[in-house]
């Protein structure tokens, strides 16, 4: 397996059931085992996938020295997840809220506290080591961009959910990722012409579209091609909040084992499949003979 470093988001998550949206008023509403807290956030979820999956994962991260802090620090160690790059200095950790309902959908409230104004020094943390460099879109993994670009580390990123190629946040994480995802949520036209776009303005190797129910959409550099991969379902989906993580760590996964795209695309709609059949967004994350398991015997 592979060496990876991750550097993105990690934040206390608390979900609750919903009965349904809209939500109608009501001064008290009794969820039993509805209500969680949970460790979550871009960075936690892919760094607990990627272990899952079977690598060594170093995880770059900004916690406060509070509550949530601490909590967010044991999840790591309970995950095996290398923390020695965890820095404690925002004045509070990360939360935020994920309300859903029985049909998957969801509304999530983020309080990113101080960590879009924190700065992350990279300087010293040497990259040959890892095969692989996952920059989440967060502002403090900005400079180790240029730094893995010109260490000739394969750089992977997910901008979600995405309306302008020239979007002045992101713009720079796409410029840099060989791997680019994103989600279809926000996009205009087809997912071919989006995808189209963005291809020709920052020429990314890999390029992936979540599109939910409807799948994802693949374009590969090499060759000039589309690949459309229809939904995996390995069970009854509990809460869909985590999905886009899930697709994107496995295909990053798979990709550093070497695999095919395609049967990296295959395998990681398996695996985002059966995340969602579990609660809250670092959870449900398969290993990797049972991701195996599960794409040679669909349920």
């Amino acid at each position: 397996m592979k060496n990876i470093l991750v550097s993105g988001l990690v934040n206390v998550e608390t979900t609750c059931s919903v009965r349904g949206f809209p939500i109608e008023y009501s001064p008290i509403d009794y969820r039993f085992f509805g209500v969680n807290s949970t460790v979550s956030g871009v960075g936690f979820n892919v760094a607990k996938a990627l272990t899952a999956l079977g690598h060594t994962v170093r995880l770059a991260t900004l916690l406060g020295d509070d509550a949530a802090g601490r909590l967010a620090l044991d999840a790591l160690r309970t995950s095996h997840i290398d923390d020695s790059l965890v820095s404690r200095v925002l004045n509070q950790t990360p939360s935020s809220v994920v309300l859903y309902d029985s049909d998957g959908k969801r509304n999530i409230y983020c309080d990113l506290k101080d960590i879009q104004e924190t700065a992350y020094d990279f300087t010293d943390i040497d990259l040959t080591p890892y095969q692989a460099v996952v920059a989440c879109n967060i502002n403090f993994s900005r400079p180790l961009l240029a730094k893995a670009k010109a260490a000739g580390i394969p750089i992977a990123t997910d901008v979600h959910a995405l309306s302008d190629i020239h979007d002045d946040y992101n713009r720079e994480f796409m410029a840099h990722a060989d791997i680019l995802f994103l989600s279809d949520e926000h996009i205009s036209g087809t997912p071919e012409d989006f995808i189209r776009s963005i291809e020709t303005t920052y020429h990314n190797r890999v390029i992936v579209m979540g599109c939910g129910s409807k799948g994802a959409v693949m374009y590969l550099r090499d060759g000039d091609i589309f690949y459309r991969q229809p939904a995996a379902r390995v069970g009854q989906v509990v809460n869909t909040v985590g999905a886009g993580d899930a697709l994107f760590s496995a295909f990053v996964s798979l990709w550093c084992e070497g695999l095919s795209p395609v049967d990296c695309l295959t395998r990681a709609q398996t695996f985002a499949a059966a995340k969602i059949t579990r609660n809250g967004g670092g959870s449900g994350f398969v290993s990797r003979d049972e991701l195996e398991r599960l794409a040679t015997n669909p349920q």
